[in-house]
């Protein structure tokens, strides 16, 4: 018995030691000030927009991923990104069916899921139902900097704010901008501790390997 959990072990330390990281890893800091609105506004299109989000069990096992929706503003001067606000409903939250197999998790489907999410076990939706998003500085991408993110010119920094809990976080993005259209695309995974977010953190084996790291992608497209 002793032979097998030592080997179970090392194959899920191989496991964890392998998993390429699809994301880039955010700068974290305290909250800072938020940069003012100026020059010209895009209002964020909700229908061309996405946040997904992807989770899984520790070593990258097992994934669970899905979408919210996206609402909020890019403000623009000079042709550069100085500020910008996004709201992620996350009432919108779903996961996506194929991602959760019943026959693999005890009979619970996408939706089980759902509704276990927006549970006050993580995002607690009747009393926080958004998270929010503020920019509060801009800067462009250093060169030679890697990013997981295609043709990533600039690194974002803002106020994210989740269950009450505000967190400023850096990472690279590709911002774009034309007369009439706007684009922010990013992929970073945050540490859902930071947040308050800490179920499965102990307790039952099978919980406490959901992994604490969450993969976001921001897919923001804002329209005159």
């Amino acid at each position: 018995m002793k032979k097998v959990t030592i080997l179970a072990l090392s194959a899920f330390l191989f496991a964890v030691s392998c998993t390429e990281a699809k994301a880039d890893q955010v700068t974290t800091a305290t909250e800072q000030t938020v940069a003012e609105t100026a020059g010209q506004t895009f209002a964020i299109d909700t229908n061309a927009s996405t946040v997904n989000w992807t989770a899984t069990h520790k070593g990258g096992l097992n994934p669970r991923f899905g979408t919210t929706e996206a609402s909020g503003t890019l403000a623009f001067e000079n042709g550069q990104l100085i500020a910008g606000s996004l709201v992620s409903d996350i009432n919108s939250l779903v996961t996506s069916p194929e991602s959760v197999d019943p026959a693999m998790s005890d009979g619970k489907t996408s939706a089980d899921l759902d509704a276990h999410l927006k549970s006050a076990d993580f995002f607690d939706v009747e009393k926080y139902p958004s998270v929010k998003f503020d920019i509060t500085k801009v800067e462009d991408l250093a060169a030679g900097t890697e990013s997981k993110t295609v043709g990533a010119n600039k690194t974002v920094s803002g106020n994210l704010t989740i269950k009450g809990k505000t967190v400023n976080v850096t990472f690279p993005a590709k911002v774009e901008v034309t007369e009439n259209q706007a684009s922010l695309e990013s992929k970073f995974t945050i540490n859902r501790e930071d947040w308050g977010l800490a179920y499965g953190a102990e307790g039952d084996p099978k919980d406490w390997m959901i992994s604490q790291g969450v993969d976001l992608e921001l897919n923001i497209v804002g329209k005159k």
